[in-house]
């Protein structure tokens, strides 16, 4: 047998297939090829497999691999032999491999596209979705080696197999000869493929989470023996909170004969303890981590919530040992919250878990909260808790995750979790930073589809800790990528919160007319007035006057309701002064019975210092921990009323009704309603934009559009041009003569343009396009500037253009030094640009804006993910500012909008076909009102990545 010395494949080691992946049961492992020094591991690895799944491997009894067995599986050319092996601890625990076959069956190299493949599953490990994941990743590589086909032979019994190879979604035939099940599976990657892909991801993810927030089991690791600190605190707090499953205190400084901590029981070691532990705290300074994240893998630990600091967020040193911790971590199967975490909470009745450094359960609720670092994470909590007077605030709180450096678990492993938690309407998440937006974007458009995900987004400066791919995008193009996703985005934690608690109980707007009706005529023009900067359709507010009693506003707010005119109603208070005037309790259950008669529209209310009404709308919602009396609000013992520092919102319930958190972890469709309120106008108004806007995209959400096919497309000679053109160089922009070859294959035009580089080649040049015709300068510094005069249009004969060339010669140089091109005239209409780019977080973006110095300083520019629809498309024509120019402003003639709909279309579908395309500008392109003319065009081209998004399923790398 060779030894690791010996040269053992045609290629390098390919470290790019490594890969830590979430299985089914929300466990990881780690994807890597099988080499030569794997003998021992698979030999160990085979002894564990039971003889029922080596007979369904071979076909026969074979109790042992033989010495010629070892080698053949463990050496590999990684070109036409191919082995990877999933470990779990460095453990192998399934393998797969493929071998090259051709005509026959016979050992073959490329350029052969067929390939057996076989499976072996450790059985401790089957039903795990180990199988699954191993085929997404061999997949994966043989494609990336030229095979476009598997086959496998399968005995008919080995039924977990078969479901494997017909479950993935690919292409495939299925035939029984001698006995044998024999399956081929086209390995071009399809729609059911890639969406059976995303469901399992889906599945594995949220199930991880749901380790993590749902334990059966709790050790909190680093309990201090005095008062105090970080773990004894976090200890109390799962214990204070009703947690309800076996609890213990960990530190390896105990004393021997200690028994238990503050009525935990107490262990030196995690591995004393006497029983599974799903969830392990940590809370011990960051050099004694690794031995327990050790003891706590030994012992079989699901997963890890790392409080410790001094991580990656105190410098190099730090990052190192936070790629050190994820590492060891997932060797053992474990998945991490933090490190330099705040905790995480759920208020579920049959789990009751404080993980975390807030002193209070939150109360329980239905708006999922997400941070990444604890200030955040505090002052989230504090601000629903100080608007209710209680313990949460508001409609409370289902899951809440605050990740630290997020070194592991991220925002869009607990969207995952979400999307399918019945106990969570809306989702609220603070993002300083977005470790993968191509990844979040698609979870956020699914997630959004079914409930409202409101997000704070940081700025870009990333804190230290926090892995992010670099992007060349604006902030500001982002967050509007992330809004076509249906992600409700505001600028602080007061609109999170403003918007999170309207959405939490009221029904979305259908549409944005807004009726406006109270006892203040000052406050009512003023909401009047947000509602039209906000680009609402208010009607002109009904003053009640300041007499108006708890039966004028039920009578006006029932009647606005009714109206078929309205979407929504704002309802304005002011403080009413004598003895007629209306209790608070009277006034808020007036406008809960008057909502509930017509329970589609929502109702907001905006409040100015309305002291007791205040506290009657706290305690009527699910936030107050206080019952409500007939003369008032008699607070629970030991609590104060919190003063409110402009946080958070009011919600509205019957104010005879005691709260109960049965009724607050409703669903939404059975909650009783809650009526937020509010203390501006500004904040209810802007609040109430945000559900206008939502409605709208939900609404289109469920009519996605879809991407056109276009006959005169040839995809495959695309592909062999770009082909061609990448043998010539790794990254290259391509000539004006290979750029129209390209486009063309998409049925993109681009205006003939020839060469001048004198008066003479310039009429040759003229006479064979026809007049009129354009001169155009086209060096770099005057290429698509004509606003420095290098461009002379509309030369109709000989003379004018020699007059043109001798004018530009006179005010730029040399001919060679502009590189003078002549063109066809086009017709007249709107300049336009078109440009797409690969950004390495993003993905492909498509972005369309008009031409010129005034779009380019307004940054008036709107863009798509690509594929884009046709339904995209035609709203990204529509989403610039300066979109009027297009349909006929101030008298011009309209353009032919759908011809430029289309070759956006065609432009998305070239980029989407072929990954090598990296950048196309389109500029200018003339949109006439009969057709648009592309006059300028350039496309650049590199080799396409290993892996992207729609590779096979992986964990961050780290």
């Amino acid at each position: 047998m060779r030894t690791s010395a010996e040269p053992q494949s045609r290629y390098e080691y390919p470290a790019h297939w490594e890969a830590d992946v979430v299985l089914r049961d929300g466990g990881t492992a780690r994807i890597r090829p099988i080499t030569v020094d794997d003998a021992d591991r698979l030999v160990h690895f085979y002894e564990q497999v039971s003889d029922e799944s080596k007979y369904y491997r071979f076909f026969a009894p074979y109790p042992r691999l033989s010495a010629k067995d070892v080698h053949r599986f463990t050496h590999h050319d990684f070109v036409d032999r191919v082995g990877l092996a999933a470990t779990v601890g460095g453990e192998f625990i399934a393998t797969v491999r493929y071998d090259r076959i051709g005509a026959g069956g016979a050992p073959a190299s490329g350029p052969a596209d067929e390939a057996e493949v076989a499976f072996l599953v450790q059985d401790a490990h089957q039903g795990r979705g180990v199988a699954s994941a191993l085929l997404e990743h061999i997949a994966a590589v043989a494609r990336e080696r030229g095979i476009r086909r598997f086959a496998a032979e399968v005995l008919p019994a080995n039924n977990k197999m078969i479901k494997v190879f017909t479950d993935a979604g690919y292409t495939q035939k299925r035939s029984f000869e001698d006995g044998v099940v024999r399956l081929e599976l086209d390995l071009e990657p399809t729609d059911r493929a890639l969406a059976v892909q995303y469901a399992r991801e889906q599945r594995a993810e949220a199930r991880s989470v749901q380790r993590l927030l749902a334990p059966g089991s709790v050790a909190v690791i680093g309990v201090g023996r005095a008062p105090g600190g970080v773990g004894r605190s976090v200890l109390a707090n799962i214990r204070d909170a009703g947690y309800e499953g076996p609890l213990y205190a960990v530190n390896k400084a105990f004393p021997e004969d200690l028994a238990e901590v503050d009525g935990v029981a107490a262990y030196r070691c995690v591995r004393d303890v006497d029983g599974p532990v799903d969830l392990a705290v940590v809370a011990v300074p960051a050099e004694y981590v690794p031995a327990v994240v050790a003891e706590c893998g030994e012992h079989g630990v699901q997963g890890l919530v790392v409080l410790s600091a001094g991580y990656a967020e105190s410098g190099p040193e730090g990052k190192e040992r936070q790629r050190a911790l994820v590492q060891q971590a997932r060797a053992y199967g474990m998945r991490i919250i933090g490190p330099n975490a705040f905790g995480v909470i759920n208020t579920a009745p049959d789990v009751r878990l404080n993980a975390s450094l807030a002193p209070e359960m939150p109360r329980p609720g239905r708006i999922g909260m997400f941070a990444q670092s604890g200030a955040i994470g505090i002052a989230l909590l504090s601000r629903l808790h100080r608007r209710g007077g209680g313990v949460t605030g508001t409609t409370g709180v289902s899951t809440f995750v605050s990740a630290g450096n997020r070194a592991d678990v991220s925002g869009n492993d607990v969207l995952q979790y979400w999307y399918e938690d019945p106990d969570t309407d809306v989702v609220l998440m603070y993002l300083e930073t977005i470790g993968n937006p191509r990844k979040f974007t698609r979870l956020a458009r699914r997630t959004a589809a079914a409930k409202p995900l409101v997000v704070v987004q940081g700025t870009g400066t990333a804190p230290q800790g926090h892995a992010v791919r670099a992007t060349r995008l604006p902030h500001a193009t982002v967050s509007a990528l992330l809004r076509q996703a249906g992600v409700i985005r505001v600028d602080t934690i007061t609109e999170l919160v403003d918007a999170g608690l309207l959405l939490a109980r009221q029904p979305l707007p259908a549409g944005p007319r807004v009726a406006i009706l109270g006892n203040s005529e000052s406050l009512g023009v003023l909401t009047y007035d947000r509602c039209l900067a906000e680009g609402l359709r208010p009607a002109r507010p009904l003053d009640l006057t300041t007499g108006a009693t708890p039966e004028d506003f039920h009578r006006a707010l029932s009647a606005a309701l009714a109206d078929d005119t309205n979407d929504s109603v704002v309802v304005t208070a002011i403080p009413a002064i004598g003895e007629a005037s209306p209790g608070d309790a009277e006034l808020a259950e007036a406008l809960r019975s008057a909502a509930a008669g017509v329970p589609g529209k929502p109702v907001l209310v905006v409040h100015v210092e309305l002291g007791g009404l205040a506290e009657a709308l706290s305690a009527a919602a699910s936030t107050a921990p206080a019952a409500v009396r007939a003369a008032g609000i008699e607070r629970a013992p030991g609590t104060e009323r919190v003063p409110d520092a402009g946080g958070g919102a009011h919600p509205l319930r019957p104010a005879e009704r005691v709260p109960t958190a049965a009724a607050d972890r409703a669903p939404a469709s059975e909650a009783p309603r809650l009526i937020p309120a509010y203390p501006a106008a500004e904040r209810a108004v802007r609040a109430l934009a945000e559900a206008v806007r939502y409605g709208q995209w939900r609404r289109e959400a469920a009519e996605p559009g879809r991407v056109p096919e276009y006959e005169d497309i040839d995809e495959k000679g695309a592909a062999r041009l770009i082909g061609e053109l990448l043998e010539r160089g790794e990254g290259l922009t391509i000539s004006d003569a290979q750029t129209c070859e390209l486009l063309a294959k998409y049925g993109i035009r681009v205006r003939r343009s020839l060469p001048a580089p004198t008066p003479d080649d310039a009429v040759e040049a003229a006479r064979a396009l026809g007049y009129p015709v354009a001169l155009k300068a086209t060096a770099p510094h005057l290429r698509h500037r004509a606003d420095l005069g290098g461009v002379r249009l509309d030369l109709a004969d000989e003379e004018q253009l020699r007059r043109a060339y001798a004018e530009l010669s006179e005010l730029f140089g040399k001919p060679e030094e502009l590189r003078p091109v002549v063109q066809g005239m086009a017709p007249r209409g709107v300049d336009t640009v078109v440009r797409t780019v690969i950004d390495p977080a993003a993905g492909a973006v498509l972005s369309f804006g008009l031409a010129g110095a005034a779009s380019q300083l307004l940054d008036d520019t709107a863009h798509r993910l690509i594929p884009v629809t046709d339904r995209e498309a035609t709203s990204l024509v529509r989403a610039i500012r300066t979109a009027p120019l297009l349909f006929g402003w101030r008298g011009s003639t309209p353009v032919d909008t759908p011809a430029l709909e289309e070759l956006l279309l065609r432009v998305s579908r070239l980029v989407d076909d072929h990954p090598e395309v990296v950048a196309v500008t389109l500029e200018p392109v003339v949109v006439a009102p009969h057709g648009a003319n592309v006059l300028g065009a350039t496309v650049r081209l590199a080799p396409p990545p290993a892996r992207d998004d729609h590779g096979p399923r992986t964990m961050p790398a780290y």
